[in-house]
């Protein structure tokens, strides 16, 4: 059988035990179509005994075709910050809650990745952000988002106040309790709770959105993946900015926020016949009669 993905790296959902026997039936599996199967290092530590090739996720750069991500939406959002830059497609098996980016069922796992591995797949490339912090002109923090990027403060008693310009052009001052920068990906997330519109993941977008504003007028606002989105600290004391929820960073008075789409995109596997609108109707209960 000439396969279409010769090494496939399995990644399970840190520290989760409840993953060990669902990823080595899948690995066995595999093995038996004659993949090379290798396990993350992370992972492999709640395996036990197990005869396949660890590798930490720097060292599948070059060494695997595919990676299969087993847990939920986070764990994807941080696998794929990491192995996008290293071109390595991803297919997502879902064992959290809602599923957006791993789209296979533990069910359909085994009859949707041999599919995949006679070339029966779709793909999509979906973009991440990259920010840098500067303080008086020195870089002080540099981040990835697959998701978004927010500043907000940890006193909800209180507002951020920041200025936004976008390349170059003066947008607005912002008060809010806080300001979402998403990708597409980001905008069935935090974004679409603050009420930020839903966006195909295809569209080379960016999407502003605060978060309670001070004033009504200021509503979300949809700009070109090209642009660069600054962001200047005009008030601050415990306000920092978050990347897809997992890392974060204090900000200071007069700190700049530099938000622009990352030269490397997020490679996406999913099983022939996948729709976007058919995820959106399930996941968000668009089918089910009122």
């Amino acid at each position: 059988m000439n396969l279409s993905f010769k090494t496939v790296a399995l990644i399970g959902k840190y520290k989760t035990p409840a993953i060990a026997e669902p990823l080595l039936r899948l690995a066995s599996f595999l093995a038996e179509k004659g993949v090379e199967v290798a396990v993350d290092s992370l992972t492999a530590e709640h395996l036990g005994a197990h005869p396949y090739r660890v590798l930490s996720l720097d060292e599948m750069r070059g060494a695997v075709d595919l990676a299969v991500v087993m847990g939920g939406d986070g764990t994807m959002l941080n696998i794929a910050r990491t192995l996008a830059p290293f071109g390595i497609p991803l297919v997502g098996v879902n064992q959290g809650r809602l599923g957006f980016l791993t789209d296979l069922s533990l069910d359909s796992m085994k009859r949707s990745l041999n599919a995949m591995l006679q070339g029966e797949f779709v793909t999509e490339q979906r973009m991440l952000l990259s920010v840098q912090v500067l303080r008086q002109d020195l870089e002080v923090c540099r981040a990835l988002a697959f998701n978004e990027m927010v500043v907000h403060r940890s006193n909800i008693a209180s507002m951020i106040e920041c200025e936004v310009r976008i390349d170059g052009d003066y947008l607005y001052t912002q008060r809010a309790d806080g300001l979402i920068i998403s990708t597409p990906t980001g905008s069935t997330a935090y974004s679409l709770s603050a009420g930020g519109p839903i966006v195909h993941p295809a569209l080379d977008v960016m999407t502003l959105v605060p978060v309670c504003p001070h004033t009504l007028s200021n509503r979300p606002i949809v700009v070109s993946g090209g642009s660069v989105i600054e962001v200047l600290m005009h008030r601050t004391g415990d306000v920092h900015a978050r990347f897809d929820s997992h890392t974060h960073f204090d900000l200071q008075l007069h700190d700049r926020l530099v938000v622009t789409r990352h030269k490397e995109m997020v490679h996406l596997l999913h099983p022939a016949g996948h729709s976007y609108y058919h995820t959106l109707r399930e996941k968000l209960l668009w089918n089910k009669s009122l």
